[in-house]
């Protein structure tokens, strides 16, 4: 599954973070660094980092996306 955050949306709430450490991590207190590519063994914490985001910044492109979209509601 491929990942795109938009960098600008982001405020560093550091949710995405917190549940999905492997793919998401923040450098300071704002910088979010994430990888593009998340395998299916994150799969489960990417969608709930997806969900948890507040400002809604973090998308799913790809095949699943659609599918991705369902499962976090």
């Amino acid at each position: 599954m491929r990942l795109v955050v938009d960098l600008n949306r982001c405020e560093g709430y550091a949710q995405c973070a917190f549940l999905a450490p492997d793919v998401f991590t923040m450098h300071g207190e704002e910088a979010l660094m994430y990888s593009p590519r998340a395998g299916q063994a994150q799969r489960e914490q990417v969608i709930r980092a997806v969900a948890a985001c507040p400002v809604q910044a973090i998308t799913v492109d790809g095949a699943d996306a659609e599918e991705t979209r369902t499962d976090a509601r």
